[in-house]
């Protein structure tokens, strides 16, 4: 799944567009995704990680490593 935030786990949901004349079809809202590298120093390596933006705020007030730790404790490949 492409669209899916590593550290929190956001994915597009569904939802109505609503015209004008209030028809509503299906769409999708997608996450605000980014993708990024960060240092980790404990390891002396980059890690790019795919992230929302509440991810990217998520590691400024834990710490990179932090989260690093909770996502290996799920099984996921870092």
């Amino acid at each position: 799944m492409a669209r899916v935030c590593q550290v929190t786990g956001k994915k597009p949901i569904i939802g109505n567009k609503v015209s004008f004349s209030n028809r509503k079809t299906k769409r999708r809202f997608l996450p605000n995704l980014q993708t990024k590298r960060f240092f980790l120093v404990e390891e002396d390596r980059w890690v790019t990680l795919k992230l929302s933006a509440d991810a990217i705020r998520t590691i400024n007030k834990n710490g990179l490593y932090n989260v690093v730790k909770e996502l290996r404790a799920k099984g996921q490949e870092i």
